[in-house]
């Protein structure tokens, strides 16, 4: 393997959780996310060998990488039609190191956050996603949405408030 490989190899570690992650709430089915996330892969080691051949950098790889899952999730609706939230009954997030009962409760939550999260607006869905979930900074959330800080920090705000109103 050369260091081309094992360079992508690192940043595919890094980043497939959260980007499949990002994909499944989306899309809300393990199986086309995971091809979704195959795909986003795919297309970056593409676009990854020809940066280096062509001796330029991928400035801000996560907001690279988030723009590649989000226009594949675009194509994937455009192809099949509108997707529909589903329940998610069969479609399991589990961290495999934790216990059965750890495992079950994180199900639990997951399928209550899931629930609660189809009924806002997929917008918000995705903004609360990339910030909270993947844990990313407004800076970059806005550089993946191609909108201004202040834009997603008022879309932030209207999400969390949509989403306090499903809660209570």
């Amino acid at each position: 393997m050369n260091s081309l490989q094992q360079e992508f190899e690192k940043i595919y570690d890094e980043y497939v959780a959260k980007i499949y992650r990002f994909v499944f709430f989306k899309i809300n089915s393990r199986e086309i996310a995971e091809d979704i996330t195959s795909e986003v892969f795919l297309r970056g080691w593409k676009a990854f060998q020809k940066s280096k051949q062509e001796k330029k950098e991928i400035e801000n790889l996560p907001a690279f990488l988030y723009q590649i899952a989000r226009n594949a999730v675009a194509d994937f609706c455009r192809q099949n039609g509108e997707l529909k939230v589903v329940s998610a009954e069969h479609n399991e997030v589990i961290d495999p190191q934790p216990g059965a009962d750890e495992k079950a409760e994180v199900n639990s939550e997951i399928e209550n956050i899931k629930l609660v999260m189809s009924g806002i607006k997929d917008e918000y869905r995705e903004v609360i996603t990339l910030r909270y979930l993947d844990d990313l900074s407004t800076t970059e959330v806005a550089t993946i949405l191609g909108k201004s800080e202040g834009s997603v920090r008022v879309t932030l705000h209207r999400a969390l408030k949509s989403l306090k109103k499903k809660l209570v």
